[in-house]
């Protein structure tokens, strides 16, 4: 496992990061704590030290499992991340699947800030995130201020964001880098999504900051196990996707070929290398839910990295075929809710 330094934070996580979300809701299907902890404990003997949640996730559930987590080894040795700004506990969203109202008012957050840390049992966060914020969010100046004291007084160690894809997306993002010197950005990015985060990714580089990819699997069509005859369960948060969406993907993996021939990668190897490839992103969180995929996934950090001319190739089809066919719509975040908001955008 190779290691990177999350921009200028001084913060060194695994180039494979552990998304809690696959544990801790039921978008991916049901895990114990039993069967959570072991594949938590299997990423960390695999060199894994970088585990990312939200208070939000299982009703808080994903923080108390990385509690638990941190009896196990000394708590410097991983690093953690969390999110907040949704007010699940007044208006909880158990299903996971709709977007519980946010609250990014200074007396809110202060309380959130608490109730992390005791359910994680310590008293700093490594990196804590504004989740799917909205400009008025980003333009509040007292939040910041309060952000920054808890910086100083090493309650967290850095501030970052996490965004959309159907709210707090590329305005909001080049927003909390230029104005409000973010230390990291975190958001969808992959070989068929790379709008904006093409964009965002060189104006982190300009400010300084850390990139972490989520969704670098497209919702799973870049792990190579779909078919046309893939039907999805009526849980399944992907449930949604149309059959066009399915076509549209396995056509594309087609013309993705080349970069796993003759190279022992696995197509979800490859499209992990890719986005490790823009030397910002510091970490990709794919979605983990069995010891499988957590294997193949951590294999993908002892490939080496991606030839240029590979890169620009994926870039020239994704500039002519799959920009058109997979590019997500950008919604007014100050004003429109999103469907689906904490569900599909983690």
């Amino acid at each position: 496992m190779r290691y990177r330094e999350i921009g200028s934070t001084g913060i060194k996580v695994s180039e494979l990061g552990f998304g809690v979300w696959t544990l801790a809701t039921t978008w991916w299907g049901k895990h114990d704590d039993a069967s959570a902890q072991g594949l938590l404990k299997a990423s960390l003997d695999l060199g894994v030290n970088f585990f990312d949640t939200a208070d939000s996730y299982g009703q808080g559930r994903g923080e108390t499992l990385l509690a638990d987590l941190t009896k196990t080894v000394p708590r410097e040795s991983i690093v953690i991340a969390s999110k907040f700004g949704y007010d699940w506990q007044n208006a909880p969203n158990v299903e996971g699947h709709g977007e519980s109202p946010q609250d990014y008012s200074v007396a809110f957050v202060e309380q959130a800030l608490e109730g992390a840390l005791r359910r994680l049992s310590t008293d700093y966060i490594d990196l804590w995130q504004l989740h799917n914020p909205r400009m008025p969010a980003l333009e509040n100046d007292e939040l910041f201020t309060f952000l920054d004291r808890a910086k100083q007084a090493g309650r967290i160690r850095a501030v970052g964001v996490a965004l959309g894809p159907a709210i707090g997306w590329r305005d909001e993002g080049v927003h909390a880098l230029r104005e409000r010197g973010v230390d990291v950005i975190h958001m969808i990015y992959n070989l068929l999504e790379q709008d904006p985060g093409r964009e965002l990714i060189e104006v982190a580089r300009e400010s300084g900051a850390g990139v972490l990819v989520r969704v670098p699997h497209s919702s799973g069509m870049l792990e190579g196990k779909y078919t046309r005859e893939t039907k999805f369960d009526a849980s399944d948060h992907r449930v949604h996707r149309t059959q066009e969406w399915l076509h549209r993907g396995l056509d594309a993996l087609d013309k993705l070929e080349f970069l796993t021939a003759d190279t022992g990668m696995t197509i979800g190897q490859a499209a992990l290398r890719y986005v490790l490839a823009s030397p910002e992103v510091a970490s990709a969180l794919p979605n983990i839910y069995n010891n499988e995929q957590l294997r193949e996934f951590a294999a993908a950090s002892d490939f080496p990295e991606l030839q240029p001319e590979q890169v620009e190739r994926v870039n020239t089809l994704y500039d002519s075929e799959f920009k058109r066919a997979f590019a997500p719509k950008q919604q007014d975040s100050a004003t429109k809710p999103a469907r689906e908001a904490v569900g599909t955008s983690q």
